[in-house]
């Protein structure tokens, strides 16, 4: 299988890491943080970010901090927090502490009437459409609030007030007094503080304001000792203001240094909270854990290892410029995962009948099985065999084509790990549709070889009707049809398969019934597939056999 390979070199993240480990500020210390929020769940491009903070410190010796940026308590909850935890842990991480940014309110409040005394932060009472368009543009300056030179005394006094939870939502705000003309908008009094008269999941009533991002960030990293803030792009132009208020604080050469690198961005594949929120709400899809969804809890389901995630996110590396990655290559680790690691079953999605008529009456035979022909170790299974089976429809036609060696009137095949079968005759219904192919079999082609030699140019796999065991199946396709949804400016959501499942009735061989939930089979033939996490008879299609990366790259080489 040409499967891609993780890299193994550098990056310039992991060369900023070297270069300060050795003369740096930091004493040789090494420690990055995850900051996510708890309002929703991770999915695969947190993934990134994950491997990135957690495997970069832990080659350098160092550390990572879990650390909830929990300053919106209108949309945050302690579930997600619960499944956050376990989704960083399930990729195969642990992080040193897990922390909150509300462990630090106390100190962020402290810190910014420190800053009012200074005569750096001000109350303001113009709302925040106001406060956004007089922020300016790019190339027009901002334009300074009317309460931008209020005394240190009534700031102080408001700040206070609005801490009290005296003032209403929306009323007034804490920012900072930086340059209203400054080139960069972040750096044009950005918002500290702001009310919100809302419970908290941690410290209930006892707030009435709260940070924003970017005032809690910078601070939480200085206050747990992270030596490297690792963010992506997007927060590049936020880092002047992440500097300045370090500086502000009286903090060193050795406070937290932000480093940005290119977020991991997949085609057919939409990674905006908003959207996915949306793609819940709406029903487009069953919940978070939907296995179309790219959580990192649907692509569990689905029967995504973490190991072949975390491969892939070495593999892509960290860039500085955002780019697309086909989803393809992603998928192309999973199934190179999959084919050393996963068992081997025989399973008919769309079966026919077919009826050995030349078989003893009576006879009970098994048939040995590989389970996995890349994993000695994995041994061999026996699978029940008898006169009446079930194969693929697709496997057999009335009247073939050319180049089609399956099974047809008169013509001989292999069936896996059992014997040769000739077509003989077959039974149709009113509508002419075969419903019955009648065979006879060769019994001295036991194990798939005949001992004159002759050859079949197919082999099909197949199972005992006798003895199957019904299944659900799902098979998925891409959650969006377009490579890129989204990029031409229109909705996402425009571009929406709604073929993206299709739900099968299948056949099993008897040993499917030894699959874990959560277990990843290769159905041979058809593609791998996960049992249910919560168990029964359904099993997710995770990827088909057919190596789709190779051929794109193909494309491109030609």
């Amino acid at each position: 299988m040409n499967a891609p390979t993780s890299n193994s070199g550098t990056d310039f993240v992991r060369e900023l890491l070297k270069q300060d480990s050795i003369d740096g500020p930091y004493g040789g210390r090494v420690q990055t943080r995850f900051p996510p929020e708890p309002n929703g769940y991770l999915h695969i491009g947190h993934a990134k970010s994950i491997c990135l903070n957690f495997g970069a410190a832990d080659e350098f010796g160092g550390t990572t901090m879990l650390r909830f940026d929990d300053t919106n308590p209108e949309t945050e909850d302690e579930h997600f927090v619960e499944a956050i935890q376990a989704d960083v842990r399930w990729l195969g991480f642990e992080p040193e502490e897990v922390r909150y940014a509300s462990d630090y309110f106390e100190q962020l409040h402290a810190w910014a009437v420190q800053l009012i005394e200074a005569g750096l932060a001000y109350v303001d009472d113009q709302d925040a459409e106001t406060i956004s368009q007089n922020r300016g543009g790019f190339t027009t300056p901002g334009v300074e609030s009317p309460w931008r030179q209020r005394s240190v005394e009534e700031n102080l006094d408001l700040f206070a007030r609005m801490t009290a939870g005296e003032f209403a939502e929306g009323s007034r705000v804490l920012r900072a007094k930086i340059d209203m003309r400054h080139e960069n908008m972040q750096m044009r009094d950005p918002v500290m503080y702001r009310i919100r008269d809302q419970h908290h999941f941690r410290t209930g009533g006892r707030w009435k304001v709260y940070p924003t991002y970017d005032w809690a960030h910078g601070q939480s990293d200085a206050i747990e000792g992270v030596t490297h803030s690792i963010c992506t792009l997007e927060f590049d132009s936020h880092r002047p203001l992440y500097d300045w208020y370090l500086e502000q604080l009286g903090q060193g050469a050795d406070r937290p240094r932000q480093t940005e690198f290119a977020r991991l961005n997949l085609t057919h594949t939409v990674l905006s909270k908003r959207k996915l929120l949306q793609l819940v709400h709406e029903g487009h899809v069953d919940g978070w854990d939907d296995p179309r969804m790219p959580t990192l809890q649907g692509l569990r389901r689905r029967g995504y290892p973490a190991e072949a995630i975390r491969a892939f996110a070495g593999h892509i590396g960290v860039a500085k410029v955002n780019g697309v990655h086909e989803i393809e290559l992603l998928e192309s680790f999973v199934r190179t995962h999959h084919n050393t690691h996963a068992l081997r079953r025989m399973v008919v999605l769309d079966p026919i009948e077919v009826v050995i008529t030349n078989w003893p009456e009576g006879l009970d035979d098994t048939r040995e099985a590989i389970n996995n022909p890349e994993d000695e170790a994995a041994g061999t299974r026996a699978v029940p065999f008898s006169g009446r089976l079930f194969i693929e429809r697709d496997d057999f036609m009335l009247d073939p084509p050319n180049k089609f060696f399956r099974l047809a009137p008169g013509r001989e095949v292999r069936l896996r790990a059992g014997y040769f079968i000739t077509c003989n005759d077959v039974e149709t219904g009113p509508d002419g549709e075969v419903i019955r192919v009648l065979c006879t079999y060769d019994p001295e082609t036991a194990g798939g070889q005949a001992p004159d030699g002759r050859k079949v140019k197919a082999t099909i796999h197949w199972v005992s009707a006798d003895h199957a065991v019904d299944l659900d199946v799902a098979l998925y396709g891409r959650l969006f049809t377009d490579p890129h949804p989204g990029s031409d400016g229109t909705d996402p959501l425009e571009s929406l398969n709604p073929d993206s499942r299709e739900m099968r009735g299948a056949k099993a061989e008897p040993a499917i019934v030894d699959i874990a939930p959560g277990e990843v089979v290769q159905f041979e033939r058809l593609g791998y597939f996960a049992r249910d996490l919560d168990g029964g008879d359904l099993f997710h299609r995770t990827v088909g056999l057919r190596d789709e990366w190779a051929n794109i790259q193909k494309r491109q080489q030609s």
